[in-house]
């Protein structure tokens, strides 16, 4: 009983005098862009909740794409206002960076939501099943696969327009990540866009116990990441006594000046410190695919909806390169001379690895798994650089990066069979004679992985290896040309295979899209083009933005 009165007379006493807690102080304005995506994640519940069914696609069609633009928006504002430079500073009471890189990677987050938005939406691929449109996701995803709920929904043209909020939450996760400025904001934000991803997975319409296995290891597996990334963020608060991002990097390069009597035991252990940053960075490691990190990727690749997989290896590496970035400069630069040396054989093993790998692999959506596994390596170089270029190269390669690959999955979607998407590759050969206008583009987007000159994967390519050789990581810019080469080669195989072979009798036809995803493809293909033709501007953009607020 005494124990209760006591607690008690503490809550009055508190309450009785409200100048002792102070409430937080949160800058609205400058979170805006986060604020509208998941406002917009919420209302789309609602939608989901009140508005009849046959009006919900359109309702979430047009929310999702509002709200996108809308924080696109506010980024721009931002930006023009001077929050990428001379006003950058932490917002949220510490707990979120208003900065360049942060910006600039909200960005590009944004615009490749917003093209994923209309790959969503397709509904003209497959045939329509008992007069109405339908669309890559399962009808009923709750239901046993091929069972009499499934059936019965299928019938009744149901259609999962919660697609849309579920993307609009992972987005939302997505903008925090690479903006957090303490380590517990970014574990947050990384379960935040984490879970919708493994419930998106799980919704293919087509091969429906592929997509739930695919979903199944993306979540048992990213649950491993969280408890390595969580039990990092643990030792490195036993070691700085603070989880804030410029208070572990002020007790790394001055030692703790005041100890914390509850941690004195433990402050400036450097066992902690070096375990401690060890196991953030393999969650982050994870998120980006690098090698030996990278076991879910052709798996979860392969088995995912398409459109689901193009949103995935876009926006997902975007935020996760943003947040490993800001880690290993804003938290760990005093440590430079213990983590570049295990950077470097991270890159090595993951261009090489997903470079070498990708020869052998026979599905189309598993070989561009394996060619992003290459890329994170690529862009991993540019980390390793520790310079402004370094920064600006990255931010770079990720913008271009997204694009081409939005577009390279948003062709994929458009070849089927009587199986659906056709994703064999031995299905492909000829298809530059059956359709080559598709095939065209699709080559555009293999030369840009490749790093073709003209492209803008060669000029992000050119930035990360300059930013790299400058920083005295001649040899890994060697290891990077050779990856390079062994990539054009798989590359360059699948252009041969669809212009130089004969179409098979049986083979697949090219769907003829809506406007939606032919929108989106032409956005990557004439991304893709100007950032390989004229990337001055781009590059000089990102140079402004590669500077983080401490």
């Amino acid at each position: 009983m005494s124990s209760v009165a006591s607690v008690h007379s503490l809550w009055t006493a508190a309450a009785g005098a409200p100048g002792k807690i102070p409430g937080p102080h949160i800058e609205y304005a400058q979170l805006s862009p986060t604020l509208i995506v998941l406002g917009a994640a919420v209302l789309g519940i609602m939608i989901e909740a009140f508005v009849p069914r046959r009006g919900r696609y359109y309702s979430q069609l047009l929310l999702s794409l509002v709200a996108l633009a809308a924080a696109f928006a506010a980024v721009i504002g931002l930006a023009a206002a001077g929050f990428g430079s001379s006003k950058a500073h932490v917002a949220a009471m510490g707990a979120v960076a208003v900065d360049g890189p942060a910006l600039f990677l909200q960005g590009t987050i944004l615009l490749v939501s917003l093209i994923a938005v209309f790959t969503f939406a397709e509904r003209r691929l497959d045939p329509a099943a008992h007069g109405r449109h339908v669309d890559s996701f399962a009808a009923q995803p709750a239901a046993v696969p091929g069972g009499e709920a499934e059936q019965a929904a299928v019938k009744a043209g149901f259609t999962t327009t919660e697609v849309f909020p579920i993307l609009l939450f992972a987005v939302g996760g997505m903008l925090i990540f690479p903006a957090a400025n303490d380590l517990l904001t970014l574990f947050v934000a990384l379960e935040v866009f984490s879970l919708p991803l493994y419930i998106l997975c799980a919704l293919a319409r087509r091969q429906r116990l592929l997509s739930q296995e695919s979903a199944l290891k993306y979540f048992l597996l990213g649950a491993f990441s969280s408890a390595f990334l969580l039990f990092g963020v643990a030792l490195l608060y036993g070691y700085a006594g603070t989880v804030s991002y410029a208070g572990i990097a002020e007790v790394v390069s001055d030692g703790a000046k005041q100890i914390d009597p509850a941690l004195a035991g433990t402050m400036s252990n450097d066992a902690l410190l070096l375990i401690g940053g060890a196991l953030v960075l393999m969650g982050l490691l994870f998120k980006v695919g690098a090698v030996p990190f990278h076991m879910w990727t052709p798996d979860v690749y392969q088995g995912a909806p398409t459109p689901v997989t193009g949103f995935m290896a876009a926006a997902t590496k975007v935020a996760a390169f943003g947040a490993l970035l800001r880690v290993l400069y804003v938290v760990l630069p005093g440590m430079r001379w213990d983590w570049r040396p295990v950077m470097w054989g991270v890159a090595i093993i993951t261009m090489l690895g997903g470079a070498i790998v990708a020869i052998t692999q026979t599905d189309i959506k598993r070989l561009l798994a394996y060619s992003s596994i290459a890329h994170a390596g690529f862009i991993l170089a540019g980390v390793i650089a520790t310079s402004k270029d370094g920064v600006s190269s990255v931010l770079f390669y990720l913008g271009a990066y997204s694009f081409v690959t939005l577009g390279a999955f948003a062709v994929v979607t458009l070849v089927r069979d009587a199986g659906g998407e056709a994703t064999q590759l031995s299905k492909w050969a000829g298809l530059g004679r059956r359709s080559p206008l598709v095939a065209a583009v699709f080559a555009v987007f293999l030369l840009a992985f490749a790093g073709i000159p003209l492209t803008s994967g060669f000029a992000g390519k050119f930035a990360v290896f300059k930013a790299a050789a400058q920083s005295g990581a001649g040899w890994l810019v060697v290891v990077g040309v050779i990856s390079s080469a062994i990539a054009a080669f798989f590359y360059i195989r699948v252009i041969v295979l669809m212009f130089f072979n004969e179409p098979k009798a049986e083979g697949p036809t090219v769907a003829v899209p809506s406007p939606l995803t032919s929108t989106a493809i032409a956005i990557g293909v004439t991304a893709t083009l100007v950032l390989g033709l004229a990337p001055q501007y781009f590059l000089d953009l990102a140079g402004h933005a590669g500077v983080f607020v401490r």
